[in-house]
């Protein structure tokens, strides 16, 4: 503590004025980033670069299969979407 601050205090209790303390508005309460386990995926959902759907696949076992094509894209767009969709995986780890 500086003299200057130890000077200002000792003269605001010796003049008989308080120094309230803080009080926070609400308490703060520690809560854990998950309260429960995520479910897993039903189904998979593959986008294209610029975010638009290009598939919706069905989960089934370990893997995903079934996959559905939304109108106007074509299999290329299917393969650059899964192409796609490992670089993000590979980005995330």
């Amino acid at each position: 503590m500086s003299p200057f601050s130890a000077f200002v205090l000792f003269a605001s209790v010796s003049a008989g004025t308080s120094i309230g303390y803080l009080k926070p508005l609400a308490s703060p309460v520690a809560a854990p980033t998950f309260l429960a386990v995520p479910p897993s995926p039903n189904g998979l959902t593959l986008y294209d670069e610029k975010g638009d759907v290009v598939a919706r696949c069905e989960k089934k076992d370990d893997g995903f299969g079934n996959c559905k094509m939304e109108p106007g894209f074509t299999l290329d767009d299917l393969m650059n979407a899964w192409v796609h969709a490992y670089k993000e995986m590979q980005t995330a780890k």
